[in-house]
C-alpha cells in the first residue's frame, strides 16, 4: 500500500467514523450493489455475445462487456472498497 493510499484510507475511515450511521450504511450498501451489478452485467454481456448468431454484429455485446469490466476495475481501484 502506498503512502497516498494510507492517507486516503485514514481520511475515509475518519469520515465514516463521524458520519451519520444511516448515511454510512447507505453508502456501503450502494457500493456493494454497484460492484455486484457491474459483475452481473459483465458476465451477462459476455454470455449474450457468445450466443449471438454469426450473422449479427459479432462482438458488439463483447465491447459492452469490456466497458463494464473497465468500470469494475475503476471501482476496485477506489479506496472506498478497502475501507468499507
Amino acid at each position: 500500500m502506498t503512502s497516498g493510499n494510507k492517507t486516503t484510507d485514514a481520511a475515509l475511515r475518519q469520515i465514516f467514523r463521524t458520519m451519520d450511521g444511516n448515511q454510512a450504511q447507505e453508502i456501503r450498501e450502494a457500493y456493494y450493489k454497484a460492484v455486484e451489478g457491474l459483475m452481473t452485467l459483465a458476465e451477462a454481456l459476455e454470455i449474450a455475445d457468445a450466443t449471438q448468431p454469426e450473422s449479427e454484429s459479432a462482438g458488439t455485446l463483447l465491447t459492452e462487456h469490456f466497458h463494464a469490466i473497465e468500470a469494475l476495475d475503476a471501482m476496485k481501484r477506489s479506496r472506498l472498497g478497502a475501507v468499507l
